[in-house]
């Protein structure tokens, strides 16, 4: 079995490929320039050199065309695209471009391709917007709330067209909140994790962060890309939501992690409001029932475990705190 995946070098990228190099396939990679891309993540992993790496602009037909002849996979994953819902705010355009540009490009190249292909797209929670402080599921309506959200809910329905227009086997994969070591830092996960661990180290600083009352459903990423293979092994191609069904305030995370390193938060967080968004959700969780019923996936790992996960990798000392 070959596989594409569109932005390898990220954090589900990278543990994606893992995860199919330990299964036997023959791993081909994207990355917007591979020349000039790190590959850090892929180098934590050790896998760097066991893929298939080539350049390709999601935006651009040609170069989207050029990756898949190139490839000639069975299955493409669309992880692609800017990823920050905060950053949508400031880059709404890259942010629409990148993500569903890439996504209708993959799809018109299968339609006229004969090989069948199955293909993963990424979707996100951020698609549901508020929806009255419940958990969603595949049938709950969307009401996206950044640029992000609106870009996510537009790339998902393309796929539901294509695949009902075309019959082309295509899913999207709804993931809530899902973090690891490999998690950006200027996630506001990761970035607390790193300021707690510094401060643990004995650095003195102060962790500014914006609203603590937002509820999420957070989840262990390595568990999440196993459910984005397990789609494409399904006789019928089907959406999924993908969540630990767990949620949890922002205050609750950080609180959690300094307790692990035995610190108490109030005394080195404070928030700020140049660091609010024009919006945001107050509430998302998801419901994974049916991916439990039909995939028989069920994240093991909840907030806690997430949380201790990523102290034990910076700080492997007081792994045994976590």
């Amino acid at each position: 079995m070959r596989a594409l995946i569109c932005g390898v070098n990220g954090q589900d990228g990278s543990y994606l490929a893992q995860l199919l190099l330990n299964k036997g396939y023959e791993v081909w990679g994207t990355s917007r320039d591979i020349q000039g891309s790190s590959l850090s993540n892929l180098r934590a992993l050790s896998i760097d050199k066991k893929i298939h790496l080539i350049s390709m602009a999601p935006n651009d037909f040609r170069s989207v065309f050029t990756a898949v002849e190139q490839s000639d996979p069975d299955e493409i994953y669309y992880l692609s695209g800017q990823s920050s819902v905060g950053l949508s705010f400031e880059q709404p355009v890259e942010t629409l471009d990148s993500i569903v540009s890439g996504v209708l490009n993959l799809l018109e190249i299968m339609r006229l391709k004969k090989k069948p292909i199955r293909f993963y797209n990424a979707s996100s929670s951020e698609c549901f917007g508020e929806n009255g402080n419940l958990p969603a599921n595949e049938a709950t309506a969307f009401h996206p709330r950044s640029p992000y959200g609106v870009a996510k809910a537009s790339a998902h329905w393309m796929v539901t067209n294509y695949r009902e227009s075309y019959g082309l086997f295509a899913c999207n994969g709804i993931l809530f909140n899902h973090e690891s070591p490999l998690r950006q830092s200027r996630f506001v996960t990761q970035k607390i994790i790193n300021a707690a661990c510094r401060i643990a180290a004995g650095e003195k600083e102060r962790l500014e962060l914006g609203r603590l009352d937002i509820v999420r459903d957070w989840g262990w990423a390595p568990e999440y890309v196993d459910a984005m293979w397990r789609m494409l092994q399904n006789d019928q191609p089907c959406d999924y939501v993908i969540a630990t069904g767990e949620a949890n305030s922002l205050e609750k995370f950080v609180q959690v992690t300094f307790d692990t390193l035995g610190l108490d938060w109030r005394q080195f967080v404070s928030t700020s409001e140049n660091l609010l968004r024009p919006a945001d959700l107050a509430w998302s969780q998801g419901d994974p029932s049916r991916a439990a019923r039909e995939l028989n996936w069920v994240a093991q790992k909840r907030m806690n475990e997430v949380i201790s996960g990523m102290i034990a990798d910076r700080l492997p000392t007081v792994s045994g705190l976590c």
